[in-house]
């Protein structure tokens, strides 16, 4: 858990969903910090976060980074 409120972060992780984007995101979570993963869902899968779909400091967003979003 982070130790303060100013040593937490809002991190942004692209692959998320992936083998090793999910477990970044376990570790930043369990460090306190806010998570929004960011998948296309091309090589990951949505199985590796589904267990953080009701977490209050992560957001999953499929989508495509090599497109903008707006």
């Amino acid at each position: 858990m982070a130790r303060n409120y100013s040593s937490r972060k809002r991190v942004l992780v692209t692959g998320g969903a992936g083998f090793l984007g999910s477990h970044l995101i376990d570790r930043l979570l369990d460090q306190g910090h806010e998570v929004l993963c960011v998948d296309n869902l091309f090589t990951g899968t949505k199985r590796n976060v589904e267990h953080l779909h009701n977490h209050p400091r992560f957001e999953f967003m499929r989508h495509d980074v090599c497109f903008p979003l707006f």
